[in-house]
């Protein structure tokens, strides 16, 4: 059988983690299994090459950045082949561009355009356990690229796909898909199996443990993906899916939360039809995905215009906005940069009764303020300050009893 496995940086974050590792993997290939292996850089390694960069350059181009930044996961694969070879074992490793990943030219952010699988193939059938650099590829100009936060994720996730694997397997530092952060919750519970729905809006809300790309590709190829740690031998984990589940149940299925966001708001803007057009095309252009957005109702022919992104990418929104500030000829651009966002997820929440009341209801006995609220088909998000998320979070995982357990395995 094919395996595609993901260690994530925590897993190989020594070489006494990659040796762990190594050992892992070799059990499993002499139990006859054929394995693609993804790596993630080494620990922190990547935050590592950032700050370096930065203490070179301001503005590094966006070309030498990812450049620079693939090479964290060339380090980890080729000492993972090294340590599997000294097990006896044939292995490889390859870059992105070796193993057929290519990708569009959106640096920094790229997205897998097509993989061609014949290297991998020629080096599975030569017996060998191939070692892919993960979160990285390249263009049809031979340009390398990286895939943004959670790239290796995708690069497994997409490699599975297109290798027709039964399952992706992720490895990282926790044994699974939790109701709610267990550092903040200490009896959250680890879900036994999860919805590809329920999981991309848990990882779109702020849930770390899998990145919302990684989680579309599954869903969109029926890929399922095992989310289990790679400390244990067995930890059960969590299997991401597309199977239903059983209907008599909490709706509520976890609690996620990002405490990395910020406001930005833009008063006075003329209320007329096409000006959310003139307010988020260019954003969009300029690659900020804007995430909540509230227009409150106008008076005197104008309104103003709030909406959220990233704290990471405030400070290119704030610029951004103030042009298009001037071109609207708007009173002001204030922004907000103390806030986080929580969220109950699960499927049917919206076509139920009750769970928006209990969700406000919780956070008011918490003493939480509510600055903005949005709902969509399967949560209900609330943005709240920062220093409120952690009350938050607890207050409304006590509240839908996600403590208990309901799950029941396919």
């Amino acid at each position: 059988m094919l395996r595609v496995q993901k260690y994530g940086g925590s897993s190989v974050a020594s070489a006494d983690h990659i040796k762990r590792v190594a050992l892992r993997v070799a059990k499993e290939r002499e139990a006859g299994d054929d394995l693609v292996v993804v790596v993630s850089a080494m620990g922190q390694t990547t935050n590592q090459l950032i700050d370096l960069s930065r203490s070179i350059s301001h503005n590094p181009a966006p070309r030498e950045m990812d450049l620079l930044l693939s090479t964290g996961e060339l380090v980890s694969g080729a000492l993972l082949a090294m340590a599997l070879r000294d097990l006896g074992h044939g292995a490889v490793s390859l870059s992105g561009f070796q193993a057929g990943i290519r990708t569009d030219t959106d640096f920094s952010r790229a997205r897998i355009t097509q993989i061609e699988p014949k290297r991998l193939q020629d080096e599975i059938g030569r017996g060998n356990i191939v070692i892919v650099a993960g979160f990285q590829g390249t263009t049809d100009d031979f340009e390398v690229t990286t895939l943004g936060r959670g790239g290796s994720d995708t690069t497994a996730v997409a490699l599975a796909a297109e290798l027709r694997a039964p399952v992706c397997e992720i490895y990282t530092d926790v044994d699974g898909i939790y109701t709610a952060d267990p550092r903040i919750v200490p009896d959250a519970r680890r879900l036994i199996d999860i919805n590809y729905d329920e999981m991309l809006e848990m990882a779109s809300e702020g849930a770390r443990v899998m990145h919302n790309r990684a989680v579309e590709l599954g869903w969109v190829y029926d890929v399922p993906i095992l989310v289990a740690s790679s400390l244990l031998d067995d930890s059960g984990g969590t299997r991401i899916h597309g199977g239903e589940l059983m209907e008599n149940r909490n709706k509520v299925r976890g609690i996620a939360h990002d405490a990395g966001i910020a406001r930005v708001t833009l008063l006075g803007v003329p209320d007329r039809p096409g000006i959310a057009a003139q307010v988020f095309s260019p954003l969009a252009d300029a690659g900020i995905s804007v995430d909540i957005i509230v227009q409150n109702a106008g008076q005197h022919g104008l309104s103003d215009l709030s909406f959220t992104v990233t704290r990471d990418d405030l400070p290119e929104t704030l610029e951004r906005t103030r042009e298009i500030q001037a071109e609207l000829g708007a009173a002001d651009v204030t922004a907000d940069d103390h806030l986080a966002k929580v969220s109950i997820v699960g499927a049917g929440l919206t076509n139920s009764p009750g769970y928006a009341g209990a969700m406000f209801r919780a956070l008011r006995d918490a003493n939480v303020n509510i600055e903005m609220i949005t709902t969509a088909e399967i949560s209900l998000t609330c943005v709240v300050h920062q220093d409120h998320v952690e009350d938050a979070v607890r207050a409304l995982h006590r509240a839908f009893s996600l403590e208990t357990p309901d799950d029941i395995p396919l």
